[in-house]
This record gives structure tokens, C-alpha cells and sequence, in this order.
């Protein structure tokens, strides 16, 4: 006798859809905790690179990467690079897109805290944000006097590249005000990696597309 095969019950259909909704809902809930967690390890960084300044300048009585006193402070294994002392950190947070090179006041930075054990690691390389974005430091447009004011900020600045538009959104709003153009954290669009602070503050809000990409700065 010929078998007929027989099809799934409505009760197995309702049973597999079950699953498969619990199985999105389980990637979709991982994926917005993922992002959640950037959110925090991006908003520590800014903390933390502040914290690490402000200690610096209790100890030394000097800005990091702007310490006249460094090279003398710190000799071994090779001498630290000393800056001008002018108040000002020369260079551009990004370093005009290059790799951090010794005498760029901006880049001392990075070796002078790294020396004083305030920041992890050694040398004068710009660390990276969870989105391999650079992180850096300048004041106003990087020259070394006068210094023109930069995105609004007229002092020190520390800024973070490659920042997808939802968490940059979240870190303002956290941190500040949600508004790109004013308070202590600015953002600016940026439509290539790593961009140059532009000269003035951003108009054009925020827009969560799931594409756009933004640098944050934040006032030191």
C-alpha cells in the first residue's frame, strides 16, 4: 500500500515560529546590547583621558605633551620629547591623518601621560576607540600661537573619529545636551575617516540613519 506523506500541523508551524522569534528576538537584544556597551566604553574614554589630564596637571603643574620639563623628568630608555611650554598643545587631534611623530606636541601628549602611568602603553601612537576611530587631542585649530578657535571650542579639546550615528546621539545626550553644535560635547559629520575639526560649530542636527558617522569632541 502507498504511503501519502503527510505535511506539518498547525501546532508544529505555531511551534517552529515560536522558536524562530525567540531566536531573533535573543540576535536583536545581543546586537543593541553590543552597541550599549560601545556607548560605554566610548563615554569612558573621554572620562578617563580627562581624569588622566587633570591628574597630570596636578603633579606636574604642566600640560601633558606641552611639559617644558619632560625631557628632563623622564630619560630612559630614551629621552621623552619636552614641549614649549606656551599652554598650548600644537598638532591636530588626527595629526593631519597621519601616524603620531615625535615633536608634535600633540602626540607628546600621548607619551607623557603614558610615561607619568596615567594612560596604558608606551610611545606617542594616538589610541583608537571602539570603532577604530583615532582619538587626539589639540588645542583650537593645532597651531602653536595663537591658537583660532575650532568648532566651537576655544580651549583644549579631545575628539573621537568614527563614531556611528546611534551611539554618537547617546553619548551627547549622556554626556551633554544631544545638540551636535553646543555645550561641552560637539559632534560634526564626517564622510571620511578621521576627519580635520572644522572651524565652525555644526548646524545641522543629528540624524540617526543608521549610516551617517560623526566625530565627537568634547571640551577639556
Amino acid at each position: 500500500m502507498k504511503k501519502t506523506q503527510q505535511g506539518f500541523t498547525l501546532v508544529e508551524i505555531a511551534i517552529v515560529l515560536v522558536i524562530i522569534g525567540l531566536l531573533l528576538g535573543g540576535i536583536l537584544k545581543g546586537q543593541e546590547m553590543i552597541i550599549q556597551a560601545k556607548i560605554k566604553n566610548a563615554m569612558a574614554d573621554f572620562s578617563g583621558i580627562s581624569a588622566a589630564y587633570h591628574g597630570y596637571q596636578d603633579r606636574y603643574r604642566a600640560i601633558p605633551g606641552d611639559d617644558r620639563n619632560a625631557a628632563t623628568r623622564w630619560t630612559a630608555p630614551t629621552a621623552a620629547t619636552a614641549g614649549d611650554g606656551n599652554g598650548i598643545v600644537a598638532g591636530t587631534y588626527n595629526n593631519a591623518g597621519a601616524a603620531c611623530a615625535v615633536g608634535v606636541e600633540a602626540c607628546s601628549w600621548w607619551d607623557h601621560l603614558r610615561r607619568a602611568g596615567f594612560v596604558a602603553g608606551n610611545g606617542v601612537d594616538n589610541p583608537t576607540n571602539a570603532f577604530t576611530g583615532r582619538m587626539g587631542v589639540q588645542t583650537g585649530d593645532g597651531a602653536a600661537t595663537p591658537a583660532t578657535a575650532l568648532g566651537g571650542f576655544a580651549g583644549l579639546i579631545i575628539c573621537s573619529a568614527n563614531i556611528p550615528d546611534k551611539v554618537a546621539i547617546a553619548i551627547d545626550t549622556q554626556m551633554d545636551d544631544g545638540l551636535i553644535g553646543t555645550g561641552t560635547v560637539r559632534g560634526q559629520a564626517q564622510t571620511a575617516p578621521n576627519p580635520a575639526i572644522n572651524a565652525a560649530s555644526a548646524t545641522t542636527e543629528y540624524a540617526e540613519t543608521g549610516t551617517n558617522i560623526y566625530t565627537l569632541c568634547r571640551s577639556l
